[in-house]
C-alpha cells in the first residue's frame, strides 16, 4: 500500500501539471471508485467540470487537489492498495484498469489527461468540502491554507508536517498499552507509516514491534521519531518503495528505496548491523520484519513496592 513517501511523490509530480489547470470533462468508468464520494452534495462531474485547479496537498497517505472559488472544495484521492494518479497525453489508451479520467487545460502545458488507475478498487476519488484545521495550521504538505477535507479531519499529522507534535505524540504513546508499532499504524495518531516504513524506522532504532507503547521513555520516543524522519526523507530521495508495477509515479516509473531496506522483505537475511537472520512473524494480517538481537522484547520494570 502506498505510503507518505509514495504519496508526496505523486503530489510533487501532479503540481506543476495541475496547478492552474482547468478541468474540461469529467469520465467515471468505475462507480464504485467513488465510494467515498457523497451524491448528495451533487455528481462527481458536475462538481468538477469547469472549476480550476489549486497545487495539491498531502497529508499523511491522503491527496487533495483544492478547486478555487466558492464553495471552497477540493478532490480527494485515496490510492487504496493498488491505486495510481497518472500524467497522459490527450489520445493516450488505457489498460482496463482506467476507474476515472479528468480532462484538463494547462495555461502552460496545454491539454492533458489525469488517470486514476486502480486494480483492486480499494482506492477513491471524491469532491469533499474543505473546513478548517483543528489547530489552525496549513492542512498538510504543498498549502499554507488552514483548510483540510471533511474526509481527513481525523486524520493526524505526519512527522514531517512542521505542525507534528513531537510532545503530544509522546505523551499519546505513554497512554497506550499496545505495541509500538500498532500505535504507528493507527492514522489517528500519526500518519503517512504503513509496514514497510514502520518495520525500517523500528529496526533503526532497535525496538522489537510488540514493545508496549508505554514502557518506552521519552528518550527512545524522540530517537524513534528521529529514525522514522530519516526513513520517510530517505525514501522520498529515492522515489518511494516498489516491488510491482502497482506504485509509480505519475509518469509511470518506480521508486528505488526497495533496494535500501534493512529489514522489511529481509527475512532470511543477515541483519545487516549484527549478521542475526531477519526474522518474519505475522502481524495483524501482515508480517513484521525484525532483527531477534539488536529488536530484543524488553520487560517492563516493575514498580517499586511500597514502602
Amino acid at each position: 500500500m502506498p505510503e507518505l513517501p509514495e504519496v508526496e511523490v505523486v503530489r510533487a509530480g501532479l503540481a506543476p501539471a495541475v496547478t492552474g489547470a482547468t478541468i474540461l470533462g469529467v469520465e467515471v468508468f468505475e462507480p464504485r471508485s467513488l465510494k467515498r464520494h457523497d451524491p448528495v452534495a451533487g455528481a462527481f462531474e458536475a462538481l468538477l467540470t469547469g472549476r480550476v485547479m489549486e497545487q495539491p496537498v498531502r497529508r499523511g497517505k491522503f491527496l487533495w487537489i483544492p478547486l478555487a472559488g466558492d464553495p471552497r472544495r477540493a478532490i480527494v484521492a485515496h490510492l487504496g492498495m493498488s491505486g495510481q494518479i497518472l500524467l497522459r497525453e490527450p489520445g493516450t489508451e488505457e489498460a482496463g484498469l482506467l476507474r476515472i479520467r479528468l480532462h484538463i487545460e494547462h495555461p502552460v502545458h496545454g491539454e492533458l489527461l489525469v488517470d486514476f488507475v486502480d486494480q483492486r478498487i480499494f482506492g477513491s476519488m471524491a469532491v469533499d468540502a474543505l473546513v478548517p484545521t483543528a489547530d489552525g495550521a496549513p492542512g498538510g504538505r504543498g498549502t499554507d491554507e488552514p483548510l483540510v477535507p471533511t474526509q481527513v479531519t481525523h486524520i493526524a499529522r505526519d512527522p514531517l508536517d512542521p505542525a507534528f507534535d513531537d510532545a503530544g505524540f509522546a505523551a499519546a504513546l505513554s497512554r497506550k498499552n499496545t505495541g509500538i508499532k500498532r500505535a504507528l499504524l493507527d492514522q489517528t495518531l500519526v500518519s503517512g507509516i504503513g509496514n514497510i516504513y514502520a518495520d525500517e524506522a523500528l529496526w533503526a532504532a532497535r525496538i522489537h514491534y510488540a514493545q508496549p507503547a508505554n514502557s518506552l521513555s521519552r528518550a527512545k520516543v524522540r530517537s524513534l521519531l528521529a529514525e522514522v524522519r530519516h526513513v520517510l526523507d530517505r525514501a522520498l530521495a529515492e522515489g518511494g518503495t516498489s516491488f510491482d508495477a502497482q506504485y509509480v509515479n505519475v509518469n509511470g516509473a518506480s521508486g528505488y528505496f526497495a533496494h535500501s531496506l534493512n529489514a522489511y522483505g529481509r527475512q532470511g537475511r543477515p541483519c545487516p548491523r549484527c549478521g542475526t537472520l531477519i526474522v518474519r512473524e505475522q502481524f495483524m494480517n501482515r508480517g513484521s520484519h525484525f532483527c531477534p538481537h539488536c529488536q530484543r522484547l524488553r520487560r517492563a520494570r516493575p514498580l517499586p513496592a511500597a514502602s
